[in-house]
């Protein structure tokens, strides 16, 4: 996919291009997806003595929150081709808030792991929200974009960390038992995706020059095929696969240790659930400032050495997070694990930030193939990684070891993403060349 007009600049106080609203609104959707996806995520230790869940079920529920996202990231980002990230992102958000109302329905362990395997699809938001931004920024500042956008995204891991218990309190203080706050709970946060979904629809457009439907009835866009050769093209490049295995290995940990982190502190720690959700947001808050800043080495690499300099620069944080994630596994006081934490969340969502730094220069002919395949990745390293806590006698702090040490020898992967000399020319020429045309303004820097 070829789409002119795109932005050489971010402005983050600018509502009035097509492409600083598709900013804006792609990293607020996936912020509310994300706090939804893992808002049940706090209020586990309630829901854990009330349905009398044992570590075994839990583990189960770990893993099926991340599992039926490995399909759908799969299935949106080859919806993304052909309908476009408006129409896809306005559907899985109105569809995805369902299972979230509907999880305050489960009064048992498998009407539970029902509702929460569902829940996962909202998780394939990631994939619209990358796509989104990559067809409306142009290659100097792509990195960026998809950093800050995701990044924003992923800081609703941390909120909800916080929102969710307080949210959870206001209810039991309006005079609710516990069994319904925290169903309660879950409703409210689905209404508020569902809202989301039908703003998306009103206050976007697909790209710069609009809407892929329009631009295909104006012959700027290739006819809508209904075949899936270009998901077949995105497989059959061994690059996808190997930043695949590198998702797998940042965002797939976070995604574990967003599952996790509330009980791991609980449990080891001896937090109660207001504090141990405040520990807990660390990771997520961390999304803030951390994929934005790796976004924008990745773009000065990029720019300094090429599509070589993105990938060296991925395989540095990678193998930073593998060590730091190491060692806040052997952290046994709570302010050096605290200490731990943090600098394995800076690590995990730079590594996430480097990686999409490297994917929209994959093959853009398939570009929502290469997004959703590479995104499912994170979700199939958070399942593996899931099976290391289901079992009765597993010792969290040494399954988080096996898991870093995991984490840095992934990094040398980076390694095998090469490309052409015509591919590093035509990431050269894209930042020189592709200026938005006139009527769309040039974004300035905030």
């Amino acid at each position: 996919m070829d789409i002119r007009r795109k932005a050489t600049r971010i402005d983050l106080f600018n509502f009035s291009t097509p492409q600083m609203r598709a900013f804006h609104m792609s990293w607020f959707a996936f912020l509310l997806c994300f706090f939804a996806w893992f808002g049940i995520a706090p209020m586990m230790k309630v829901i854990r003595s009330e349905l009398k869940l044992t570590p075994d079920q839990v583990g189960n529920l770990v893993i099926a929150s991340v599992a039926i996202t490995v399909l759908a990231r799969l299935f949106v980002g080859w919806l993304c081709d052909r309908i476009g990230p408006r129409l896809a992102y306005t559907g899985l958000l109105i569809i995805g808030s369902l299972p979230v109302m509907g999880i305050g329905l489960a009064h048992s362990y498998h009407t539970f792991l029902l509702f929460r395997l569902g829940i996962g699809m909202i998780g394939a938001s990631f994939v619209i929200t990358q796509y989104h931004t990559s067809t409306m920024f142009a290659p100097n500042v792509v990195g960026t974009a998809n950093a800050t956008t995701a990044g924003w995204g992923n800081m609703g891991g941390g909120v909800t960390q916080l929102v969710m218990p307080l949210v959870f309190g206001a209810f039991v203080a309006m005079g609710l038992t516990a069994a319904v706050s925290w169903r309660a709970s879950m409703f409210a946060a689905g209404v508020v995706c569902l809202l989301t979904g039908v703003a998306y629809y009103f206050f976007t457009q697909d790209s710069p020059a609009g809407n892929f439907k329009d631009l295909r009835e104006r012959g700027e866009l290739p006819a809508k095929k209904y075949g899936i050769d270009n998901f077949f093209l995105a497989c059959n490049d061994r690059r996808v696969w190997l930043l695949f295995a590198i998702y797998a290995s940042c965002f797939g940990i976070e995604l574990t240790i967003d599952n996790i982190a509330h009980l791991y502190f609980s449990d080891n720690f001896k937090l109660d659930l207001e504090h141990a959700g405040m520990v807990a947001a660390i990771l997520g808050g961390m999304n803030l400032f951390a994929r934005s800043l790796c976004g924008y080495f990745g773009d000065q690499f990029g720019m300094i050495g090429g599509l070589r300099g993105r990938v060296r620069w991925l395989c540095m944080v990678l193998l930073a997070e593998g060590v730091f994630m190491i060692l806040f596994s052997r952290m046994t006081a709570t302010p050096l694990a605290i200490g731990g934490l943090m600098l394995f969340g800076l690590c995990v969502d730079m590594s996430c930030g480097a990686t999409y730094a490297v994917v929209p220069f994959i093959n853009k002919k398939a570009l929502g193939s290469v997004s959703g395949i590479v995104g499912a990745g994170g979700n199939v390293g958070a399942v593996l990684a899931g099976f290391l806590f289901k079992r009765p006698t597993a010792q969290w702090p040494h399954e988080l070891l096996i898991l870093g040490c995991c984490v840095a020898g992934a990094a040398f992967l980076a390694l095998g993403v090469r490309f052409s000399a015509a591919e590093e020319l035509a990431a050269k020429t894209g930042i020189e060349g592709d200026r938005p045309a006139e009527g769309f303004p040039v974004l300035t820097p905030a």
